[in-house]
């Protein structure tokens, strides 16, 4: 049989998980980033976002937080745009929902953006709450079935 050579299997791959609970500095954007909700993921470490100043842009997952930092949609990322491609943007950071809270009660994000939804549609869709997603049954109802 031959001898294993490499370092370790999956679960030293995988590592430890080193201190992401504990609290970090809150990051605010500088010149050439902008904050954005991811409204899908594509899949090979892309995302597509829509960014606080309306545009849609199709962002990139950097190495250092690929497979490391899980990102799901309905997200806050700040993004890092680029100077040659406007509607593509290189994700630098996920917040986390306290900070992107944090964030919204310091005036950085729009009131109606929607921070705890799991599915984000609604940057820039007004919520009218007129159709609600679940139907009451009468006993005599339940009785039919």
């Amino acid at each position: 049989m031959p001898k294993n050579k490499g370092k370790g299997g999956k679960n030293r791959k995988r590592g430890k998980n080193e201190a992401d609970d504990e609290k970090r500095e809150l990051i605010f954007k500088e010149d050439g980033q902008e904050y954005a909700q991811v409204t899908r993921m594509l899949g090979n470490g892309r995302c597509e976002a829509m960014c606080i100043d309306g545009t849609k842009r199709l962002c990139h997952i950097r190495g250092k937080m690929h497979k490391k930092v899980w990102i799901a949609a309905g997200d806050i990322i700040l993004v890092g745009l680029r100077d040659y491609q406007d509607d593509k943007a290189d994700v630098i950071l996920k917040y986390m929902p306290d900070e992107a809270r944090l964030l919204k009660a310091y005036g950085e994000l729009p009131e109606n953006t929607r921070l705890n939804e799991g599915i984000a549609g609604g940057i820039d869709e007004e919520d009218d709450g007129a159709g609600d997603d679940y139907i009451e049954f009468e006993d005599e109802d339940i009785d039919k079935i």
